[in-house]
């Protein structure tokens, strides 16, 4: 798929990292143009954006699934693929299968296991998935519980210069727990852990990392405690960054009352003073990227009690409009929305995409902020529905993709 003639989109409101601008942007041979003053000329295809938001295509960084429709409906053009894959992503034939897997209307980056089946033991050969066509290292859904083995990895990533994502529980707190110790927990007779289980595993990594001088980045900071800890690596200067999904800053423990399992997340919901030391990240800047986590999970998984049910929610389709309420509710303004969607994931991936900039890819989505609709997971365009929002009414819908400068089919 390549973009045949040029095209140019007038009439928009540009999401830029200034803020919001109008004007019209030329998309040429699959990259950038012109930003803002740009005319349509003799021979381009022309779109009238109506004075909808003009604005990158979405990043995802830290799906575990790849769900081109659902994607294509969230305005996501990029997705970086988790490890933890059947098999893993342990092989570079298997991470170079998985870069080539998308295209030409989605790009997925595969991110290379950080240890041999996940095991959290043996370093994979990630050098070699590197040279495939990973765009990180990342330990999975589980942490890496060898302090040893930790320190080596970070020092490897450092000497490839590649960002180390990591998922921030200590195991051997968190055990077999679906839920997070305190009232509700407790009330319902559900396995638990207590949140301090991830504080303890970021002062640690943050800690290696510093000593062995690599990039971190945690895929999920979701309690104070933990926030507290990646705000004051950050002001010492430690290269470390952290995201969130939107259920971390939407739902609290209270959403598992009724043993909803598509409540059933990982890490679990925590309690609502989490919840809001989560907004006020977001709003402060100490998170960095907020991500859909996409994992579908069918009713094989899910229609099962809460402490047997899998994890995950699908989460592609409704990243935007969860953002997007944070603009609504005055946390943070259009142009921070967006850098936590696009162009800070694609700045960690190492991926020239992810803003609106003269050079960079053309991947735009078109998007109308005000377009009201309700979540129904019966009708999502995922492979399954499986969404703690379903049911919400929201507002903010993508009405055009493109990708390279080819428009996808919505």
């Amino acid at each position: 798929m390549k973009q045949v003639r040029p095209l140019t989109i007038l009439n928009g409101r540009l999401v830029t990292h200034g803020g919001i601008a109008d004007g019209a942007i030329r998309l040429v041979d699959g990259t950038i143009e012109t930003v803002g003053d740009a005319t349509a000329q003799d021979g381009d295809d022309t779109v009238d954006a109506g004075g909808k938001l003009v604005a990158p295509g979405l990043v995802d960084l830290g799906v575990f699934a790849i769900d081109k429709p659902a994607f294509h409906f969230g305005g996501i053009t990029r997705a970086a693929l988790m490890p933890d894959q059947s098999p893993p992503l342990d092989l570079p034939s298997r991470v170079s299968y998985i870069a080539k897997s998308g295209k030409p209307d989605l790009w997925v980056h595969p991110l290379a296991a950080a240890t041999r089946g996940l095991a959290g033991r043996e370093i994979a050969e990630i050098a070699l998935m590197r040279d495939a066509g990973a765009r990180a290292v990342a330990t999975g859904r589980g942490w890496i519980a060898d302090s040893g083995t930790m320190l080596r990895l970070l020092q490897y990533a450092a000497m490839l210069d590649m960002v180390v994502i990591t998922h921030a529980e200590d195991a051997a707190l968190t055990g077999e727990a679906v839920a997070t110790a305190g009232e509700y927990a407790t009330r319902r007779g559900l396995p638990s852990a207590p949140a301090e289980a991830e504080a303890i595993a970021i002062a640690r990594d943050i800690a290696l990392a510093e000593l062995a001088g690599a990039r971190l980045h945690f895929r999920q900071v979701t309690t104070h405690a933990g926030l507290e800890l990646v705000r004051a690596a950050k002001a010492r200067g430690a290269p470390v960054t952290c995201g969130v999904t939107p259920a971390h800053f939407m739902l609290s423990d209270l959403a598992t009352v009724d043993f909803r399992t598509f409540a059933r997340l990982s890490p679990p919901l925590r309690a609502e003073s989490d919840r809001q030391a989560v907004r006020e990240a977001i709003a402060d800047g100490t998170i960095d990227v907020v991500a859909s986590g996409h994992d579908p999970r069918g009713p094989e998984d899910k229609r099962l009690p809460f402490a047997d049910a899998e994890p995950g929610m699908a989460g592609a389709e409704t990243l935007l409009v969860m953002v997007l309420s944070l603009v609504r509710d005055e946390m943070i303004d259009l142009a921070r929305a967006f850098d936590l969607l696009c162009s800070a994931p694609a700045r960690i991936l190492g991926v020239e995409a992810g803003i609106l900039q003269v050079g960079k890819e053309a991947d735009i989505a078109i998007i109308d902020p005000a377009k009201p609709w309700i979540i129904q997971s019966a009708k999502m365009a995922a492979t399954a529905g499986n969404t703690p929002f379903d049911g919400q009414p929201t507002q903010g819908r993508v009405t055009a993709l493109y990708k390279g400068g080819v428009p996808i089919d919505l």
